[in-house]
């Protein structure tokens, strides 16, 4: 019965201590370890937040490669071994994931958690540095006109086509995010109203320019109204969204294909 007990698989766990010549070493059983990894699993499934997901991998990946064998269990080691190899595989794919779901996939503008995230770093900045940050929500006119009329693949060319116009337009620092169907939010930072409004001049212009040849080779011109809201100090992102929709109704009301200053 004491050979067995002295035979069990045993995981050593070796914890560093800052300072210390010694190791102090922990031995676990294999039980315990894996008992511990699906504490981290449950972590994971509760949560949706991808960089809190790589945080946990990261804790769990450390753990892992923190952990020292003995001679008798080989097998164990290289169990965990190929344990930890999926966790970096895992890892990895989460990071390219993150990337992903950022983004619109159809237009390759970011999406509203692509936009978020952006518009935290860039507020924090302007807040930072006392500059302001220009927010334009724009609606591409007669839309439901255009899905209806010429068909579904035309209309997401006509969001696609929007998209790398208004990339071309911008600049570097700009961001441009689908928002909701036809709906996009343009940030501009470290800018004021005149020059906000340039910019969507600019930009319905330059659309002007690229619009869609349709199957009968009749050019069919594609517009969109604008709100535009300057960001106040500290204001989040709903609260100048909230100023510039209420413009862009008005820019819609008042004939479409026209950029409207938001109240501030």
């Amino acid at each position: 019965m004491h050979d067995a007990i002295k035979q069990r698989r045993m995981l050593r766990l070796v914890k560093s201590s800052a300072g210390m010549k010694d190791e102090r070493k922990t031995i676990v059983n294999s039980e315990s370890y894996f008992k511990q990894v699906e504490r981290y699993a449950d972590q994971i499934r509760k949560t949706r937040n991808a960089d809190e997901i790589i945080r946990i991998l990261d804790v769990v990946l450390s753990e892992t490669r923190g952990l020292r064998f003995s001679d008798e269990i080989f097998s164990a080691k290289e169990q965990v071994k190929h344990a930890e190899e999926k966790i970096e595989s895992l890892k990895n794919e989460l990071e390219q994931l993150k990337g992903l779901v950022q983004t619109d996939q159809m237009t390759g503008a970011y999406n509203r958690r692509g936009l978020d995230e952006i518009f935290k770093r860039e507020a924090a900045r302007a807040d930072r540095n006392g500059q302001s940050m220009g927010i334009a929500l724009i609606d591409l006119d007669d839309f439901k006109q255009i899905n209806d009329s010429l068909g579904h693949p035309y209309g997401d060319s006509v969001l696609i086509n929007l998209v790398t116009v208004a990339k071309e337009v911008l600049r570097p620092s700009d961001t441009v995010a689908r928002y909701g169907g036809e709906e996009f939010v343009i940030m501009l930072p470290d800018i004021e109203m005149e020059q906000a409004l340039t910019v969507m001049y600019r930009l319905q212009n330059s659309l002007s320019k690229h619009s869609l040849i349709r199957g009968d080779d009749l050019v069919l011109p594609i517009t969109f109204s604008a709100g535009v809201a300057i960001r106040s100090f500290g204001e989040p992102l709903n609260s100048v969204i909230g100023r510039a929709d209420k413009a862009l109704y008005q820019a819609k009301r008042t004939g479409k294909s026209r950029a409207i200053p938001a109240l501030t």
